[in-house]
């Protein structure tokens, strides 16, 4: 049975909220160009109006090509105002990928900026570009969609070398966004970072975790970085969210003095594991912040999780110096899995709930991840977790070779693959070992011809985001084999490791 689209369960309307409560305030500021929640509305639906135009009375699917501007921004809102699904894509990963993304999306339409529209010819694909000078009327009022309509598709590594879509629902971040009003008390007088990039769920919490309490949406430019208090402090930002690894690049840059950011209320942080010593940290230099690890793959859309920090009793309870990744969101089960058999205390960790994706946009990509038991539907995430006694999760590990890298989430037999296509290359083998600057880095094992790294990482470029690119690449004439007779990534990760 299809659903009526009626008002109230849209994304879009947590704009909608923000617009009430702040009209004439700053919604979004980037490379210095502030627009308000009135500005970006009318802007929003001018272009929502060229986009139903197109599409007639059909829903489509919009892809956002661009970099973190005005164009981005306002491509997102506009594409949600007219009922569409908007795929928000990042101009600088390699062509190919671009291409796969494109198609596996089925954009009917692209929204770019003049980097997005460099990347759309590169990738050689046909699509229409939403120009601004199109003779189109405004919307009146963004369209209704139901709870089961998708909001937006993003897209995470793939064990062939091919992104996997992911569908996220409007009801789905209907839940999520109501639980996060009822856990923070964010308003109109905050100031939120934008850090992640726009193909990152984070993302979407930072964009409609301020639009929906009127906050002002402050991007953080690469500079920022050198001196991040300084810039904290400048912008007023009372709410920061980003990977725990900016924690250790700001501690190289001195930015970790005690009270260095005594303006930030929340501190918030996902995409890999949060070490105790690097959360200390930062509450030290955030006094008044309250910290928190969140935890939670795109499937479940955002986070699904969230420990809040305390100094002594978070650092009793971390398993291998990891910070809990908290209780589950309210309205979801879980399973704890060991092989297929059911644990109380720890396993795989396996959820169930109004938060999880419908499925992969291929459903042959969620064979191994979506099961039915118990009468619901089950996302296995792949994470190895320990339940204590109050029902918090602590986070052992990855049950598969997937993994975090800046923030990225990466199977490494994608890496595998990509590396294998290389010239003169037989075989591969990636492996993760601590960054200097903190989380993790790839080191690559591979046979066949020897070859100049800079030449691998240049072919490589053309396949992988820069951020997931490995940093060394070790030549091997035959790869170590364990008693099955497999490829001993223990040994090789031991040996990048320097324990070897």
């Amino acid at each position: 049975m299809t659903e009526t689209p009626t008002a109230g369960h849209g994304l879009h309307e947590r704009f909608l909220r923000g617009l009430a409560l702040a009209p004439g305030r700053t919604a979004v500021c980037v490379d210095g160009e502030s627009l308000t929640y009135e500005a970006l509305h009318e802007l929003a639906l001018r272009r929502a109006g060229a986009l139903a135009a197109r599409a007639g009375q059909e829903r489509q699917t919009v892809a956002v090509l661009a970099d973190k501007g005005v164009t981005a921004y306002a491509g997102i809102l506009a594409a949600l105002y007219a009922g569409a699904a908007v795929v928000p894509l990042n101009p600088r990963f390699p062509a190919g990928r671009t291409r796969s993304m494109l198609r596996a999306a089925g954009a009917a339409t692209v929204i770019a900026d003049g980097a997005g529209r460099a990347a759309l010819e590169a990738a050689g694909v046909d699509l229409p570009v939403l120009d601004d000078s199109a003779a189109a009327p405004a919307l009146d009022a963004p369209a209704a969609v139901a709870p089961s309509d998708t909001a937006y598709v993003l897209f995470t590594s793939g064990s062939t070398g091919r992104p996997k879509g992911v569908p996220v629902t409007h009801g789905a971040n209907g839940h999520y966004f109501r639980l996060l009003d009822e856990r923070y008390d964010f308003g109109p007088d905050d100031v939120f970072s934008q850090y992640f990039g726009l193909g990152f769920d984070c993302a979407m919490f930072e964009l409609f975790g301020a639009w929906g309490s009127g906050a002002a949406l402050h991007e953080v430019p690469p500079a920022a970085h050198r001196d991040l208090p300084a810039f904290v402090a400048e912008r007023g930002m009372t709410v920061w969210f980003s990977v725990p690894g900016a924690i250790a690049f700001t501690r190289r840059m001195g930015g970790l003095a005690p009270g260095a950011m005594p303006t930030l209320r929340w501190s918030l942080f996902a995409g890999e594991a949060l070490l105790c010593p690097d959360a200390a940290a930062w509450q030290e230099a955030a006094p008044g912040s309250r910290v928190e690890n969140l935890y939670g793959p795109t499937e479940l859309t955002i986070t699904i999780t969230g420990h809040r920090w305390s100094p002594g009793a978070s650092a009793r309870r971390a398993v291998n110096g990891v910070v809990p990744i908290g209780r589950l969101h309210a309205g979801h089960e879980l399973l704890l899995l060991d092989g297929e058999q059911e644990s109380a205390a720890e396993g795989d960790l396996c959820i169930s709930g109004p938060q999880l994706t419908p499925g992969y946009l291929d459903p042959g990509d969620g064979a191994d991840r979506f099961f039915e038991r118990h009468g619901r539907r089950w996302y296995r995430t792949g994470d190895r977790v320990r339940r204590l006694d109050d029902g918090e999760l602590v986070y052992l590990g990855r049950m598969d070779a997937q993994v975090q890298i800046q923030g990225f989430r990466v199977e490494l037999a994608e890496v595998d693959h990509a590396v294998r296509q290389c010239t003169g290359v037989g075989n591969a083998a990636a492996v993760t070992r601590p960054a200097p600057a903190g989380g993790l880095e790839l080191v690559v094992y591979y046979t066949g011809e020897r070859r100049p790294a800079a030449a691998l990482r240049r072919e490589l470029s053309e396949r992988l985001p820069e951020a997931v690119l490995p940093k060394v690449f070790r030549h091997v004439a035959e790869f170590p084999l364990n008693a099955n007779r497999k490829i001993d990534r223990k040994r090789l990760a031991a040996e990048a490791a320097g324990s070897l």
